[in-house]
Order: C-alpha cells, then sequence, then structure tokens
C-alpha cells in the first residue's frame, strides 16, 4: 500500500474536498480520487459517497481517520529521528502556512522542492499565521511560514523571506476613492472591514492609528484576506490589505501612512532540525533571491 494514499485519504477528510486536498498536496485531482481508490480496493469499503456536487465520508472513513493521523504521525517521527543518521533528504516534513502565503508566495518554491526532493513526503497545513505561531513553539509543525509577530517569542527562531506592503483599499465607487489625498482621521468618518482582533494585520494596522491617538470604526472579520477583499469591492467599508491583492474591483487609497509586514519561516530551535526542514529553508532563501 502507498504511502501516498493514506495522505491522500487525510487531505480529504480534512478538507471535505477532492479539489482542495489536491491544491494542498500539490497533485491533480485525478491522482487524488485514483490514491482513494486504491485504499477502498485495499481495506474493501467505501470510503467517500457522492453528495451533490462534492462528497460525504462514510463511516468508514471516519472509523480509519484517527488511526492512520497517528500512524504517519509516528511514522513521520521516525522519519524525523532517522534523518540525521545521514546526509540524504527524506522523510516527512510538516509544515504550516498561513493562506495567504501558501496561495500567494509559496507554490514555485514548493514545486521546485517537491522536484528536487522527491524523497520528501510534504505535509501541509493551512493554518491562521497566529495559531502556526502556536503550532510551532508546541512542536506540532517544524516549520511554519507565517506574517512574523510585532513582537517575536524569544523560544523560537524567526526568518524574514518576504517584504509585504499592506495598502488602505476601497470598492472604486466608494466616496473616499475620489480623494487624491486620504489622512488618517478621514478614514474615520467610514466603517473599515479588518481581520480578527489577533491577526497580526490587524494590530500593525491599528497601531498606526493609535500613534495619533485615532480609532477606526471596526467591523472585524474571521474570515481570509480574499473574503475581505469581496467585502470591500461591493462597498461595505474600507480595508487594509496586501498589496498583492490589488485587482481591477479596487481602489488603492492614497493614504499619508505607510503600513507594512513581514512574510518568513518561524522554527522552534529547541527541536533538532531534519534535513528535510533545512533543505526547504534554504531553497525558499535561494528562491526570493534569484
Amino acid at each position: 500500500m502507498n504511502l501516498a494514499a493514506f495522505e491522500a485519504f487525510v487531505k480529504v477528510m480534512e478538507t471535505g474536498s477532492i479539489s482542495l486536498a489536491a491544491d494542498q498536496l500539490f497533485i491533480t485531482q485525478p491522482a487524488v480520487t485514483k490514491r482513494i481508490h486504491s485504499l477502498e480496493d485495499y481495506f474493501g469499503v467505501k470510503l467517500f459517497e457522492s453528495a451533490g456536487r462534492g462528497i460525504q465520508a462514510t463511516h468508514a472513513a471516519h472509523s480509519l481517520l484517527p488511526k492512520v493521523k497517528n500512524w504517519l504521525n509516528e511514522l513521520g517521527e521516525i522519519h524525523h529521528t532517522l534523518s540525521h543518521e545521514h546526509d540524504q533528504v527524506q522523510g516527512r516534513l510538516k509544515i504550516g502556512t498561513s493562506h495567504h502565503i501558501g496561495l500567494h508566495h509559496l507554490p514555485d518554491p514548493l514545486r521546485h522542492y517537491v522536484q528536487r526532493f522527491p524523497d520528501v513526503t510534504l505535509d501541509v497545513h493551512f493554518v491562521d499565521s497566529e495559531q502556526a505561531h502556536e503550532k510551532v513553539l508546541a512542536g506540532d509543525l517544524e516549520l511554519a511560514f507565517l506574517t512574523l509577530p510585532p513582537e517575536g517569542d524569544e523560544r523560537l527562531t524567526y526568518l524574514t523571506v518576504w517584504n509585504d506592503p499592506l495598502v488602505f483599499v476601497v470598492a472604486p465607487f466608494h466616496p473616499l476613492a475620489q480623494r487624491k489625498q486620504i489622512q488618517l482621521q478621514d478614514l474615520l468618518e467610514y466603517p473599515s472591514l479588518l481581520p480578527a482582533a489577533q491577526t497580526y494585520t490587524t494590530q500593525i494596522t491599528l497601531h498606526a492609528f493609535e500613534k495619533y491617538g485615532l480609532r477606526p470604526k471596526i467591523t472585524m472579520s474571521n474570515n481570509p484576506l480574499e473574503s475581505i477583499r469581496m467585502l470591500v469591492s461591493i462597498g461595505l467599508g474600507w480595508s487594509v490589505l496586501p498589496q498583492t491583492l490589488l485587482n481591477r474591483d479596487l481602489c488603492q487609497l492614497a493614504v499619508n501612512v505607510e503600513l507594512k509586514r513581514q512574510l518568513g519561516i518561524v522554527w522552534h530551535p529547541a527541536r533538532t532540525q531534519s534535513k528535510a526542514a533545512q533543505a526547504l529553508i534554504k531553497l525558499t532563501q535561494q528562491s526570493t533571491t534569484a
């Protein structure tokens, strides 16, 4: 039985979708389906059934999931231990990434990594930056690609990889879109759409206002940045988004404040780093300087 089939099964269970699992495994949807079918043939049970346009996990799939996850975790620890016994880059590498970084910065480095190191089983988890930070601290992830916190934890090691400028945006038909120069004070007249309060992006934004004794009209959202972009585009308020998310449905405001955040990698220095992790860090750095 192919190990990749079990990993595909876990991803489909976690995402509830063949297409999302394929995206996170960096393979095609037919490849995921083939791996699931190989498991069903091996165990002689049906793991997923059609449900409308999607799929639904069977009772057998729910029973199998915890056993497979425990087995993969144990196998990963064995690979992690043995990878230090020789120079070959192999084993299971469990990493986390925020949705924004995973969609807009990581595809190329990870694609090159998978092709260059085929003996590494890459286990990618999409989580919020703040959650990824805690999972690295707890040892649940070996590496995480995330928005670096305004104040780092002294127990962890951080590496800046990308500078990510932030911009103030509104819908093209929003009243603010017609102004050539805007002060922070002007934004207080209109509602904002900002990520959840604990996110580093919102902390950076609010700190800019607090320096001038200002407090915007805040509407918090637990949605990903891509969803907030849509809400802004239909005119529900202004927001602060990464410059990489600008499109024709948004208008960048000429606000007299420059905001930016740094994106990078975090790991726990007290944990012996696998050669697979070391190789990914090095390749990511090379990809940004090439």
